[in-house]
């Protein structure tokens, strides 16, 4: 999916210079915002920027990512690093960012809800209204113990715009176009077959055999 960027890039801008704070460095460990799983121990970092109004890192995390964490983050081989990116529509996408993170979630709770979010995307956008969203991460909410007001006041959260200006700031550095994009060890990786099991295997284990 093609990011819708350009009201998101002039914000983070805009906060940047509001603040004083100089344009962020390549970001290739973990930040305080990151959700993370696997050891801090591993060979290989991989860095994931995705929209939970993305398709494509649907299908990605629908298809290829339980194969991902049983054989490569569980394992200890990889670190994983979940980067919240926004693609139109930009307030559904940062509406399921907010619901993932609700009330403190942990890394645990926040892929189960996340993956929930991405499982039930079509249904979520099924109506083409926000009633139809909202209905959805109702339902996610319900199942992970949270109320629908809980829900809604996580939604609202003005933590969420700023958390995801600054993780803009970082995927400029790694010049992020499109959703998911994957960075490995620090590079962005431009092998379309990242998205596929088999071609992600392979990519990682050339990359777990240069660092043995």
């Amino acid at each position: 999916m093609t990011l819708n960027r350009r009201s998101l890039v002039l914000g983070a801008s805009a906060f940047a210079v509001a603040t004083g704070l100089p344009r962020a460095d390549a970001q290739t460990s973990v930040t305080p915002d990151d959700m993370v799983l696997g050891s801090t121990n591993a060979r290989v970092t991989l860095i994931e920027y995705a929209s939970a109004a993305c398709p494509h890192c649907a299908h990605f995390h629908e298809t290829v990512f339980p194969r991902l964490k049983a054989n490569y983050i569980d394992t200890g081989k990889v670190l994983f690093i979940f980067r919240e990116t926004l693609t139109a529509p930009a307030v559904v996408a940062l509406a399921g960012f907010q619901v993932a993170r609700c009330n403190g979630a942990s890394n645990d709770q926040y892929f189960a809800r996340i993956g929930e979010i991405f499982a039930d995307q079509t249904q979520m956008f099924a109506t083409g209204t926000m009633q139809g969203v909202l209905n959805t991460l109702d339902e996610v909410g319900a199942h992970n113990g949270l109320s629908p007001e809980q829900v809604m006041q996580c939604i609202q959260d003005p933590a969420g715009q700023s958390r995801i200006q600054r993780f803009d700031q970082g995927s400029t550095q790694f010049n992020v176009t499109g959703t998911p994009t994957f960075i490995l060890n620090g590079q962005k990786v431009e092998d379309p077959a990242v998205t596929t099991y088999d071609g992600l295997s392979h990519i990682l284990d050339q990359a777990l055999a240069a660092h043995h």
